[in-house]
């Protein structure tokens, strides 16, 4: 178990037990799952921003290069 997972439980077992309903251990549960998808997410989100502006950047590029296109038909 990494130290995100377990950060997560923690803070998801006190979210959940300031309520006082129940049992905190769902609530651990959830933020175990949640530390794990950020963990997934975040990198995924970062590559795809940085090929977003690689591609923008060569379309800009390519637009001072060879001028502006034509509007197609």
């Amino acid at each position: 178990m990494s130290v995100t997972t377990l950060i997560g439980a923690a803070i998801g077992a006190a979210i959940d037990g300031s309520s006082g309903d129940d049992s905190s251990v769902d609530g651990a549960i959830e933020g175990a799952i949640a530390a794990k998808v950020i963990t997934a997410v975040i990198p995924l989100a970062l590559t795809f921003a940085t090929g977003w502006l690689v591609l923008r950047g060569i379309g800009k590029l390519k637009a001072e290069v060879f001028g502006a296109e034509p509007a197609q038909r």
